[in-house]
């Protein structure tokens, strides 16, 4: 079974047993949207790795976040001749005393980037000459609650890669803001923190083991099994 939204809020209502006149599809709305949000912020998945490219500027050592950007991977930068550099990240503390008087005349190859501000990421040294950016970042997911509007997200009419596939920490990661939102029996809000984390820890086994292991370069995951001595049979 997928969810859709609707079918998400009705389980919400059932396991609840409190219905639309409490939970409205507003409330439940927001309570689904930040159950999003605590799961991506807790697990990074390889739905919402993306790539951008764009262009370093010659004498601009500023480049533009994009909108729906979480978290940055990696930036590799490639020149005319198609040679390849990655960057290394630093703070913009390390950026201001390694490159301390970022004038256009102090140009070169760059080396480092940082974050800079919710708008823009920075190179150092400044740009010598136009280099094509590739930056590969963690997105904004949609959201299961933008089918409300499926103008500004058709592909959520579809679902969300969650609510297709992770339906059980969909799910729980509601139940225990729901009951936070209603003010619920602690020993039921206790009940469904611990269904969401055994759900969030084998959904973090899947995204961020078994989907980052090689079977011929790792070997295959083995569990240590207990056996008795054979003196004691």
């Amino acid at each position: 079974m997928t969810y859709t939204l609707a079918n998400l809020q009705s389980d919400i209502r059932s396991y609840t047993e409190v219905d639309s006149t409490v939970l409205t599809d507003a409330v439940l709305n927001t309570i689904i949207k930040n159950s999003e949000n605590t799961i991506l912020r807790a697990v990074p998945t390889d739905q919402n790795a993306f790539y951008a490219t764009s262009q370093a500027i010659p004498g601009n050592r500023y480049v533009t976040i994009p909108d729906d950007l979480r978290s940055i991977n990696y930036v590799q930068l490639t020149n005319s001749n198609n040679e390849q550099f990655y960057l290394e990240q630093r703070d913009p503390s390390f950026m201001a005393e390694y490159y301390s008087t970022p004038g256009t005349s102090a140009v070169d190859i760059p080396k480092y980037y940082g974050n800079w501000d919710e708008t823009f990421w920075v190179l150092a040294p400044t740009p010598d000459k136009s280099y094509a950016i590739t930056l590969a970042y963690n997105k904004e997911d949609i959201s299961l609650t933008d089918t409300v509007n499926p103008a500004t997200a058709p592909a959520a009419t579809n679902g969300t890669y969650l609510s297709n596939k992770y339906q059980d920490v969909l799910l729980y990661s509601c139940l225990v803001n729901t009951y936070g939102y209603l003010k619920g029996p602690q020993d039921m809000i206790q009940y469904y923190q611990g269904q969401y984390q055994n759900a969030l820890t084998t959904y973090a086994t899947e995204q961020i083991g078994y989907r980052r292991r090689d079977e011929y370069e790792d070997g295959m995951i083995r569990q240590q099994l207990k056996s008795k001595s054979p003196s004691s049979y």
